[in-house]
């Protein structure tokens, strides 16, 4: 029954080209393929980025964050109770008004103090300053570093200028040993945020996070297994462009350099729109959409792989719009400046090589942004009390 699923989903004319099978890709005269194997070694890169990240964080994160002026502040616990600490884990970290009176009755505190419990509880699990510095400078750092190894394994190469050059004798095609590492370390890498999802920095887009993580680790292993390595090369590339200029913004943010943080968001979006809507359909998609059948029918894997790549291009329309929502609102005086308190955290957070979450509003932000970033005609939200 198992040989009888795996034979069917590994079936060739799913996923390959008409008189191709797995077969012709095995190595042989001189010439190396992916295989779905070579996956297994991501398991242990990825636990060796979680061990690499948490001495870059101590050793290199902290002092640096201290430099610039930010540090954990100590906060005040709440007091212990059984009951409440048993729903706040279980149920929900910020109950309704049934919630709250069922509560007061069961622990013999009245509703003005389980709301006042129940707001500095959550108080206590926000995430401080420093930790969300460490975690920018991580990401900010890899994704840096990809950027410059993607450069430099792509820069020499043909299909990096003519996207024709792709499909050039797909899919017997040689893979090289920097397409082997810079998928390796990716996928490594996404496999390490993935296994960290619960400890960083909880967001409300939690659910989606993690639904973001395994679709990368998703689309990059179904190219990775079907040869697609090239167009997929291009793809990272043209994504962790603009990361390195969000995550670089986030920590001007954190450590409170207002017009370094706002020019670094004016040359993201730039660098957003131009790989994320220009570059993104009109070479890459048009690449694998057009190209490919000048050689082959379509198959099952080319209509997989296109339709995952046009629902990543609604994805980065969807977010643009947000950008230029917020430009919008800083250009005609809605907002002294584009990032408040927690902005870019609460706002932005979603923004990574492919994303599949949407963002929130209201988290951890200053009442005033809160209000300019609402709607027209929206109540405003008025301060909750101490």
């Amino acid at each position: 029954m198992i040989d009888t699923l795996y034979e069917w989903i590994w079936w060739d004319r799913f996923w390959l080209p008409v008189n191709l099978t797995w077969a012709d890709l095995e190595d042989r005269d001189g010439r190396v393929y992916a295989k779905a194997s070579d996956l297994y070694v991501t398991l242990p890169c990825a636990i060796a980025f979680l061990l690499v990240r948490y001495l870059f964080e101590r050793l290199i994160a902290t002092p640096l964050a201290a430099s610039v002026g930010i540090r954990e502040k100590a906060r005040l616990r709440v007091a212990d109770n059984p009951i409440l600490e048993l729903y706040y884990l279980s149920h929900s970290r910020n109950p309704g008004q049934a919630g709250i009176d069922g509560l007061s009755k069961k622990s013999g505190w009245c509703v003005r103090q389980v709301e006042r419990w129940f707001r500095k509880r959550r108080n206590q699990d926000r995430p401080g300053v420093l930790k969300k510095f460490r975690e920018a400078s991580w990401r900010f750092v890899f994704y840096l570093l990809a950027l410059i190894g993607g450069v430099v394994s792509l820069y020499d190469k043909e299909w990096f200028y003519d996207t024709r050059e792709v499909w050039n004798g797909f899919p017997k095609q040689n893979m090289l040993d920097s397409q082997y590492w810079y998928y390796i370390l990716e996928m490594s890498f996404y496999g390490s945020l993935l296994f960290r999802v619960t400890f960083d920095v909880k967001r409300k887009d939690f659910k989606e996070q993690i639904i973001h993580h395994l679709a990368t680790l998703t689309l990059l292993s179904f190219s990775w297994c079907v040869n697609y390595i090239r167009i997929g090369t291009l793809v990272m590339l043209i994504h962790d462009a603009s990361d390195v200029l969000l995550e670089s913004a986030k920590l001007f943010n954190y450590a409170k350099w207002e017009t370094t943080c706002n020019s670094l968001f004016v040359v993201f979006a730039i660098v957003f729109m131009v790989t994320r809507l220009i570059i993104f359909p009109f070479w890459l998609i048009h690449c694998t959409w057009v190209y490919p059948t000048l050689q082959y029918p379509p198959f099952f894997g080319y209509y997989f792989f296109n339709v995952m790549l046009v629902v990543l291009l609604f994805l980065h329309i969807f977010w643009a719009y947000l950008i230029l929502r917020m430009v919008n609102k800083f250009l005609f005086g809605k907002v002294s400046h584009l990032f408040g308190s927690g902005l870019f955290h609460s706002f932005f957070s979603i923004l990574h090589p492919f994303p599949l979450s949407q963002p929130s509003f209201g988290h951890n932000l200053p009442l005033s942004l809160v209000n300019a970033l609402l709607s027209p005609g929206t109540p405003m939200v008025e301060p909750a009390s101490a």
